[in-house]
This record gives C-alpha cells, structure tokens and sequence, in this order.
C-alpha cells in the first residue's frame, strides 16, 4: 500500500506563508528545495512527514500531501481512468519525480516516486 511520504503548502505569497506558520507553529526553515521561493519546514521533531512551502505550481493556493509510489506517470493515468483530472503532469527535478491529480469529487493529491 502507498502512504503519505510529503505535505506542501502551494502559495501565491510564500513568504508570508512562512511567516504566518513561523508566528503560529514556530516552524523554522533551514534549507531552499529544488527551485527558488521553495523551502523545507523544519517542525523541531526529527519524525514529521517532510513538509515544504512553495511558490503556486498552478492557478490557486492549495494544500497539498504526496503519496509515494512505483511510477508516477502510471499512477496519474490510472487516476483519470477511474474519474479523476490530471492538474499537474509527472514532472523530475534532482531525485524526485512527481506529479498531481484530483479525485473524482475534486481533492487533489499528489504522487511522488524516488528520492
């Protein structure tokens, strides 16, 4: 079975995003992920799902988790045969492929494989 291995908050203002969760949680944000504007959370607690605060990736703020699996272009089409819409294609940057779909109701939901 897949489970969630990734949480990320989409934003159309990430620094005040960081800011906000930095006021609220006391997150911290040590390191810049694989493009600018894009940075990992650091909670305090060494067994947290790894969480980022990015850039918008589309045309809304959103909340996203990933799921990890075998192959993410496979897991994306199977998703639109069942109902669902592809909302952002499989995509590689340095050790990770990913992409992103909505459920037949409309949550979306990403899917990641290596890395």
């Amino acid at each position: 079975m897949a489970s969630p291995i990734h949480c990320e908050i989409r934003s159309a203002d990430p620094d005040a995003t960081r800011e906000f969760f930095a006021q609220l949680l006391g997150w911290e944000y040590p390191e810049e992920g694989a493009f600018p504007g894009y940075t990992f959370v650091d909670t305090g607690d060494k067994d947290a799902v790894p969480t980022a605060i990015s850039p918008l990736q589309g045309d809304s703020d959103t909340v996203l988790f990933f799921i990890g699996v075998e192959d993410v272009k496979a897991t994306l089409a199977k998703a639109e045969e069942l109902g669902g819409k592809i909302i952002q294609e499989a995509q590689e940057v340095p050790g990770v492929t990913f992409g992103v779909f909505a459920d037949a109701q409309g949550h979306k939901v990403g899917l990641a494989s290596g890395g």
